[in-house]
């Protein structure tokens, strides 16, 4: 399997890394199957998080008789010391090990630095000193905060979301880490289910150093990204014609999906709905236009224009107009007795 060397960690990881958040929908022992066969596979590399519900739980179940082959990054969301120590004991209990080789600050709206007033940062540098932690990471999906944290030489891995929607300043990004010798680690590569091509996600990803982590719940998912380990696409003209086409069609604001908009105070699903007409255009619509997803949808009637989605939006879209625009164009694709 082709590997990655992740900035000055010195580890080195496989190219496809095995992303654990969709494992939380998965039945435990098919979820174990899946983590079990993707490291007998040559996947060395899983990334999971503290907010996954039991993803940890399930990927130690499954891997934790192999620890010293493979390689577990894992977040906290805490804002205060004593819940990062709380999570971080947590974490080590549900993986089953004694120390996780990457823990990152999950998605802070600021960057953790020592002396900012939280003592989080120092409480990392003692997770370190202690044993517990061996690298320290951060995520994010603001990039000035990305940015920050690259220059403060602080962290040593990076998680970011980049695909071939990227910008030139995501792909600036992608630059300025591989400058500073800070591990990039690629999330959503697939746009949060809006790219439906993975050959053409992984090709053009294949230009970077970065290391991307896959969102994987089903064998043949498994087996698709597994395949390109022996054939691995290449960025034909084919292949980029069809971004560039993708790219104009995407063009503007759209929703990434991301969720750090929620909750809703009156339950809007909004990483969902404020999407809605990508994916009817990109994915089979049944499903989004049964009764349950009209009914997800209707709520976006009960909308307070209290601006807090708007507010949290790491990529300051209008989301309340993004709904609106969004349901308006639902209700086209629905049938008249509908």
């Amino acid at each position: 399997m082709e590997m990655v060397h992740l900035g000055r960690t010195g580890l080195m990881v496989s190219k496809n890394g095995f992303g654990a958040l969709p494992v939380q929908r998965v039945e435990k022992d098919a979820a174990c199957k899946l983590l079990r066969r993707a490291y007998e596979s040559g996947i060395n590399y899983f990334d999971t998080a503290r907010a996954y519900s039991d993803s940890e739980e399930k990927l130690g179940e499954a891997l934790h008789d192999v620890r010293e082959n493979i390689i577990i990054s894992t977040k906290t969301m805490s804002a205060t010391v004593e819940g990062f120590w709380e999570q971080l004991r947590t974490s080590l209990s549900l993986l089953q090990t004694d120390y996780i080789d990457i823990y990152q600050f999950h998605n802070p709206s600021f960057c953790p630095k020592p002396g900012d007033g939280t003592g989080l940062y120092e409480a990392m540098l003692e997770a370190k000193e202690q044993g517990l932690i061996r690298h320290i990471g951060i995520t994010n999906h603001r990039l000035s905060v990305a940015e920050e944290a690259v220059r403060s030489g602080l962290y040593e891995t990076l998680q970011f979301p980049f695909s071939y929607l990227a910008s030139e300043k995501e792909e600036a990004l992608v630059r300025l880490c591989e400058e500073h010798d800070v591990g990039f680690i690629c999330m959503k590569a697939l746009a949060g289910g809006l790219i439906t091509r993975s050959d053409v996600a992984y090709a053009y990803l294949a230009q970077f150093p970065v290391a991307p982590i896959w969102g994987i719940q089903r064998e043949s998912e498994l087996d698709e990204f597994l395949s390109y380990n022996d054939n691995p696409p290449a960025l034909t003209p084919e292949r980029l014609a069809y971004i560039e086409q993708e790219r104009r069609d995407l063009a503007g604001d759209f929703c990434r999906g991301c969720g750090y908009c929620m909750p809703c105070p009156v339950g809007i699903e909004i990483n969902t709905c404020a999407r809605m007409s990508l994916l009817l255009r990109r994915s089979p619509t049944a499903g989004h236009l049964s009764e349950k997803g009209q009914a997800m949808m209707k709520k976006i009637e009960n909308c307070l224009h209290c601006g807090q989605c708007s507010a949290k939006c790491p990529y300051g879209l209008d989301t309340p107009a993004l709904l609106q625009k969004n349901y308006e164009d639902y209700k086209t694709f629905l049938k008249p007795e509908a």
